[in-house]
């Protein structure tokens, strides 16, 4: 787990020293050792900051050189099946001088070339220059674990593992990016490949892009895919409760094993529920005698801590269980970090608490594995039952009037009522996902924005797959290539990275994630009961009376600290002053929205959230 850097340039020329300092603004994902690569002619360069995880000696350091001197690399993330690799490898008399995954990669790629990539199970990203051939390669992993993001202008381009390290590098030349923006304040997040700024770009997951710097200038990337969601997809699916549920076993415990391979102390992030309390198990079924390292946090307020099903848990599979009491004034002295840490407007206020286990955690240990994926992969949201509901052919002639019936009712009823309430069938996902999340639908994005349309016809078209899904297959499938992979995981990495901590989810194996979208969704939500077939394992290993309870998630109480600890930053970034010197949302509109949640109207809490995080970050960053 790494930071990585580098410029490729016809057109302007950088200076060595430029990429050394752009190497430090991300020195928190690599504090072990930094290492850089300059062409002959200065047209390449490469920097690398390292976080020893896989062979801790100097030999393995980056960026790295092919045996035959022909290739470099910079490589950030993990290949779980590097040994299996390595084999491949001896077969043809290779031989290695390190025992790390980065020799493998690069020793393969030098025999096989992107056709090597398919076959790389972990997370990754990474850039390879074949300096015979004058040629650079760009790959990230299928899901998009890793980040990868890249600036390019007429001949230039810059890349880094942080949007940090290319504001670094082009400084004032990088402009506010106004299409994001709508996507922002309907989703919370940014999608791929849209970054804030303009010319900036965040690299497609499960793709690979080759530049020829022979030519005399580039003016883009043509990213071409190695694995896709939608190929993977079957005609039929899989049934049969007892095979599905082996199969699925194997998986996790072939997943689970690989992923605890380090050379540094491991643990899991153990929230107390059911994915984290899976991999956490399976962890501690395959240590053995040694006993697995586990991470929990409780937060001051009675609703949101779930500490103690967690302590239940480590307590019955005999874990290492460290609980952290976290106190809200220990939360706060966090909330300056976030802008900071994910460069763009980034609405997951289950950042606060991410960080703070990961913070916790790293006094512990340097990898720890969550249960990111199982609400995904096995229908574990309630926007599946939403967008089944609002599917049902009958919806169109009864969605107006229960949407008015709402409005005359309590908070509660109200906010489910904004469910009903959408004008373009086609765009039916994006809203379902939008409102479970208290976010601005479409609609009101209209009179919101001041001089910037939202069209999110993009965002909501799914390709044409082997088999007609079922509403919730469809929520779940944007899910994966949208919230999860620009949201949860931007989530987690940033926090994580933020102290030097690497995470692995070993729920999104690509071949987990194709057996989960090939399975019938009877075995994921069945009699009510969602992520049935994950819980049916689960229950093999950890008594199932702990988990008879709500879903809470992991999360702060948001809607109470604006009122309160965090009033300070409702009241100056949703300020007559800060909406207008910005112009980007009706200030009109900010203030009626205001007045409706300081009313009574909690469920706005995160649309003024939005609002917050969006003019925070225009301030921060001077746009």
């Amino acid at each position: 787990m790494c930071g990585i850097a580098g410029y490729i340039s016809i057109s302007k020329q950088f200076t060595q020293q430029q990429l050394k300092d752009a190497a430090v603004v991300m020195q928190h994902r690599g504090p072990d050792a930094d290492g850089f690569y300059f062409s002959e002619n200065n047209t390449v360069g490469f920097a690398h900051r390292r976080l020893s995880i896989l062979d801790l000696s100097t030999a393995a350091n980056q960026p790295m050189l092919s045996a035959n001197g022909r290739y470099c690399i910079v490589f950030n993330g993990e290949v779980y099946n590097f040994n299996e690799l390595k084999e491949q490898l001896a077969d043809k008399g290779a031989s290695l001088k390190t025992s790390s995954d980065t020799e493998v990669i690069l020793e393969l790629f030098v025999q096989k070339g992107p056709a090597c990539f398919a076959g790389m199970n972990g997370m990754f990203a990474f850039v390879i220059y074949d300096s015979k051939e004058n040629r650079i390669t760009f790959c990230r992993d299928h899901v998009g674990i890793k980040p990868l993001f890249y600036y390019l202008n007429d001949g230039c381009l810059v890349f880094g593992s942080e949007i940090k390290v290319i504001k670094k590098m082009i400084g004032e030349a990088l402009k506010v990016n106004n299409e994001a923006i709508p996507y922002f304040l309907h989703t919370g997040f940014i999608p791929e490949p849209l970054t804030i700024y303009n010319d900036t770009y965040k690299f497609p997951a499960g793709h690979y892009a080759e530049l020829n710097l022979a030519t005399a200038s580039f003016t883009k990337l043509s990213p071409e895919p190695f694995w896709k969601l939608e190929n993977a997809i079957s005609n039929t699916v899989l049934k049969d409760e007892a095979p599905a549920k082996k199969a699925l076993q194997e998986l996790l415990y072939d997943s689970v094993t690989k992923q605890l391979i380090s050379d540094v102390p491991i643990g899991t992030f153990l929230s107390g529920g059911i994915d984290s309390s899976l991999v956490t198990a399976i962890a501690a079924n395959v240590s053995g005698n040694d006993k697995i390292k586990t991470f929990s946090i409780a937060i001051d307020d009675g609703k949101y801590n779930e500490a103690g099903f967690a302590r239940q848990v480590a307590a019955h599979l005999k874990t290492d269980h460290h609980e952290f009491a976290v106190k809200e004034k220990e939360v706060m002295e966090l909330v300056d970090t976030l802008i900071p840490a994910y460069d763009e407007p980034f609405a997951d206020s289950s950042a606060f608490p991410t960080m703070m286990v990961s913070r916790l955690a790293r006094k512990h240990v340097t990898v720890a594995l969550s249960g990111d994926g199982g609400d995904e992969l096995f229908h574990g949201y309630g926007m599946y039952q939403w967008a089944m509901r609002l599917a049902n052919p009958l919806t169109p002639f009864t969605k107006a009037p229960l949407y008015a019936a709402s409005k005359l009712m309590g908070n509660k009823y109200q906010r489910a009522g904004n469910l009903y309430d959408y004008a373009n069938d086609d765009h039916r996902i994006s809203h379902v996902f939008s409102q479970e999340q208290y976010y601005f639908k479409e609609q009101e994005l209209s009179s919101l924005l001041i001089n910037t349309a939202a069209d999110f016809s993009g965002l909501n078209t799914l390709p044409v797959l082997a088999r007609k899904l079922t509403a919730a297959e469809k929520q779940s499938f944007w899910d994966f290539n949208h919230y999860l992979k620009d949201d949860l995981l931007v989530k987690v990495d940033r926090a994580s990275m933020q102290y030097s901590l690497e995470s692995r989810v070993p729920l999104l194996d690509y071949r987990l994630v194709e057996f989960a979208y090939n399975l019938s969704p009877n075995l994921k939500m069945k009699d009510g009961n969602m992520k049935y077939l994950l819980k049916e394992v689960l229950f093999d290993h950890v008594p199932k009376a702990i988990f008879q309870r709500p879903k809470w998630g992991f999360t702060i109480p948001l809607a109470k600290w604006l009122k309160t600890d965090l009033k300070y930053l409702l009241d100056k970034y949703s300020s007559t002053a800060i909406i207008e010197k910005h112009q980007v949302v009706n200030n009109d509109a900010v203030k009626k929205l205001k007045a409706a949640y300081e009313g009574g109207k909690d469920y706005l809490y995160n649309r003024l959230w939005l609002i917050v995080v969006l003019h925070w970050w225009l301030e921060e960053n001077n746009a």
